[in-house]
């Protein structure tokens, strides 16, 4: 008797713990998503844009059931202070203390760069969505690493191409270049002005001017090129330092004495600063929404984005809602969560984003994404200038050949 009342516990107790693994089961655990930006310091202005669209992009997959319609999203955000120390420091404590299966981010190159071994040594995936220098995907590569945003040799090609052409109008002879001093800048100036060689052999580089980043006196940089006097100015600031140059450099009149291409002009200072901004200064965006409102998913996002945060989505915004969907993409094409499953769905894979059907190279895990170059003008349709007379310069147009890189990465 006393052995069949124990048999009869111990059935029950193996019963009520498949219940539990079961119930457990069915509900779906969580998928625990990391967040490195930096959200204080020279990066927070970009930064909190891709926060927000990150958050929307999480309400409307969990609204669904999460990833594969049962496993809810569970956010955790690192600031990284904009520092490749301490973005190395969060994203180990994203990895370790949060068990997370993903890391989005970064802000700063220099801090992906610091993130890429960290989540490739704990097998944790890495999308890069904001900092875009090439050695993020071309130096020591990591599969576990993806980028959603043109690179900086992507854009330095297309912003060659499209000023090749004008100095063989305009008949330039030389330039100077004025970049932030970090990983970005030096990368994005070093492409421009190797592929502009290539392009016009006969243009010359006459200096180069390297400000700190975050910066925030710029006027001597503007007074000493002027004396220069260069046939034209390539730019390659960041964020707020970007802001700074702009309002310093046209109180001088910089913009009507001297030829000023290829800043990064993001949609974020187009509506922060608005009719501010110096009319005719060609300038290059990463994900503008307003080149793809024919894209029923970027003009879905645009009105969600709207409606939840009172304003229009910039570049950063877009590139952290496309790096979520692409997960998501890659999560189904997996069938599975399991990181090392996901990133091999992905390599190669097309997705759908914001700015139409796209695809990450095999190589490098580079997505095939464009990069735009225009001037600066008004539309009736917004509030703030946009880019006119757009150049979209489509991913295989602008990436390094494949040869390239292997040859790179045979000698490193």
């Amino acid at each position: 008797m006393k052995t069949k009342n124990i048999l009869i516990i111990v059935v029950s107790f193996v019963f009520a713990i498949t219940l539990i693994v079961s119930q457990k089961s069915l509900a779906g655990e969580s998928y625990n998503l990391g967040v490195a930006l930096g959200l204080s310091g020279p990066g927070n202005l970009y930064s909190k844009d891709g926060l927000d669209a990150i958050k929307l992009a999480v309400g409307e997959i969990n609204a669904q059931g999460g990833f594969l319609g049962k496993y809810p999203v569970k956010l955790y955000v690192r600031d990284t202070l904009t520092n490749p120390d301490v973005a190395a420091k969060k994203s180990k404590e994203l990895i370790v203390d949060d068990n997370v299966r993903c890391i989005l981010g970064t802000y700063s190159s220099a801090c992906a760069l610091a993130v890429k071994p960290i989540t490739r040594e704990h097998k944790v995936l890495h999308i890069a969505a904001i900092s875009n220098s090439e050695n993020i995907t071309k130096k020591n590569f990591s599969p576990y690493t993806y980028s959603v945003v043109p690179n900086s040799y992507m854009q330095a090609k297309a912003v060659a191409l499209a000023i090749s052409r004008m100095a063989k109008d305009k008949n330039w002879k030389y330039y100077v270049t004025i970049a932030s001093d970090y990983e970005w800048g030096h990368s994005t100036q070093k492409n421009f002005v190797e592929i502009l060689k290539q392009a016009s052999p006969g243009l010359e580089l006459k200096e180069a001017f390297w400000p700190p980043l975050g910066e925030t006196e710029f006027t001597r940089y503007a007074m000493k090129i002027l004396k220069d006097n260069p046939s034209f100015v390539f730019g390659s600031l960041a964020s707020k330092d970007n802001e700074h140059w702009l309002n310093q450099a046209k109180s001088l009149g910089f913009f009507d004495k001297v030829p000023y291409q290829g800043s990064l002009i993001s949609v974020t200072e187009l509506m922060k600063e608005g009719y501010r901004l110096p009319r005719g200064v060609i300038g290059v965006c990463r994900a503008p929404f307003f080149a793809h409102m024919d894209v029923m998913r970027m003009s879905n996002f645009v009105e969600n984005f709207k409606a939840r945060y009172g304003r229009y989505p910039s570049d950063w915004a877009v590139l952290e809602y496309d790096a979520l969907y692409a997960l998501k993409q890659g999560i189904d094409a997996a069938d599975s969560i399991e990181s090392k499953k996901v990133k091999d769905a992905m390599r190669g894979l097309t997705i759908k984003t914001t700015r139409g059907s796209l695809t990450f190279r095999e190589i490098d895990n580079q997505l095939d994404c464009p990069s735009y170059v225009g001037m600066l003008g008004r539309d009736p349709q917004y509030p703030f200038p946009v880019y006119q007379n757009m150049i979209i310069v489509k991913g295989s147009e602008s990436w390094r050949p494949e040869e390239e890189i292997r040859e790179f990465r045979r000698n490193n």
